[in-house]
């Protein structure tokens, strides 16, 4: 093995391991965002469905995607992975399976928060299984493994379509499905604040995400060679501080206070917007997707209230909204010397042509993940007699309920205590 592709190989498996690292963000993200009686349950799910899509990743999601034998849809070979090199390839083969396995648990997880304090265990497992061998790996393979949107010049660096709009329209779905959570909702309509437990989580669940995502987009470089990783990594940091600002800002004109879980949302959507662009647009250009990306995740989150749509942890603003502004955001800002796939955006003399070929990317991928994601769960409620644990269960928490022991064990027996004595 020569030294640069040593070097390659260090850098991904760095990557791979910060993507991974970012479950932990997710654990700290979900569990702060929703009630103290889910948490165990919430930290417990993260990492045993993590663990089933690596098994599914190795025995078919890496070969749907990337498998040599395959046709525009899906990838036909590489099944269950050997660990094999591929001669001339500038990475070790196995270290990309790594970092790709990665992606696809992150894309779960952000399915996942659509679940949310009501969905029973034995659905995350189920569903574990048939989104990392069906879902996800179809759309990942159209884009990133030579699949019909690659052969039209679709741009999406490093996933803001593939891993997080995906994940968030299997979320759409799930949310439709299981319907909102006990006393979310009214019967006048008007919207109760179900209030995360811990701000302090969910702010450091934000900050591992925040570093994580430099392996994320900053690792889907593939190399160490000319040092374009720095600049990757340089565009995924402003988007995200801008979508922190603006969110804060929108929240502190509109509503009168300085709302965190807004800001903290707005940081994110920024680092989501900036997913599929950061290395075909100019710094100053993903401070502005990142600023649009902060606006549109506060109005998205009221509106997906207003019409209903019980989502715990925002996850269709943040992966499902500033994704699509995301992937279409290259079609506006991509810049010839940086558009080495497909073509330069709108306002550099591309014309319309990669705005629709972006656009047609987003619809039917988000198409696509939403309708197999549907069928599953409809499918999947028909034989389980429902999604949703009991009322009761999701009244006492699915703590309790689905695992036998609290989170917080000594909080509730210490409430339990007051109230008998």
């Amino acid at each position: 093995m020569d030294s640069l592709t040593l070097m390659n190989s260090l850098w991904v498996m760095l990557g791979a391991i910060l993507v991974i690292f970012m479950q932990a963000g997710f654990i700290l993200l979900e569990a702060g965002s929703t009630r103290m009686k889910n948490a165990g349950h919430i930290a417990g799910k993260t990492v045993f469905t993590f663990g089933i899509a690596s098994i599914v990743f190795w025995a078919v999601g890496y070969g749907f995607i990337f498998g040599k034998n395959g046709n525009f849809f899906v990838g036909m070979s590489d099944f269950f992975y050997s660990g094999y090199e591929i001669d001339g390839l500038s990475l070790s083969t196995s270290v990309f399976f790594v970092f790709q396995l990665a992606f696809a648990g992150v894309s779960l997880a952000i399915a996942f928060a659509g679940f949310a304090e009501r969905a029973k265990l034995s659905v995350y497992l189920i569903f574990s299984v048939l989104f990392t061998a069906l879902v996800y790996p179809v759309v990942a393979h159209w884009i990133w493994g030579g699949g019909w949107l690659s052969e039209h010049g679709k741009q999406d660096f490093a996933g803001s379509t593939v891993v997080h709009l995906t994940g968030a329209m299997a979320a759409l779905a799930a949310t439709i499905l299981l319907k909102p959570r006990i006393g979310k909702y009214n019967k006048d309509g008007s919207v109760n604040n179900i209030y995360g437990h811990n701000q302090v989580y969910t702010a450091l669940g934000v900050l591992i995400l925040w570093v994580g995502w430099f392996g994320f987009n900053a690792g889907s470089t593939i190399t160490v060679e000319d040092g374009f990783f720095g600049f990757v990594a340089l565009n995924t940091n402003l988007a995200a501080g801008a979508g922190a600002v603006s969110a804060l800002i929108i929240s502190w004109i509109a509503g009168g206070k300085a709302d965190i879980p807004t800001m903290l949302n707005g940081a994110l959507a920024g680092l989501v917007a900036i997913t599929a662009s950061c290395a075909f647009v100019d710094t100053w250009a993903a401070v502005v997707i990142g600023l649009i990306a902060g606006i549109l995740v506060y109005f998205s989150m009221k509106f997906f209230d207003k019409v209903k749509i019980d989502d715990p942890i925002y996850c269709l603003s943040v992966h499902g909204v500033a994704g699509v502004w995301g992937t279409l955001s290259t079609g506006f800002f991509a810049t010839p010397e940086l558009a080495t796939i497909g073509n330069p955006g709108l306002f550099y003399g591309g014309g319309f042509t990669q705005l629709g070929v972006q656009a047609l990317g987003v619809f039917t991928s988000g198409l696509y993940a939403f309708v197999v994601s549907f069928v599953i769960l409809a499918v999947m409620k028909k034989l389980l007699n429902g999604l949703r644990v009991t009322e009761e269960e999701e009244m006492i928490g699915l703590d309790l309920s689905e695992h036998g022991v609290y989170g917080y064990p000594e909080a509730f027996e210490s409430n339990e205590q007051k109230l008998g004595s």
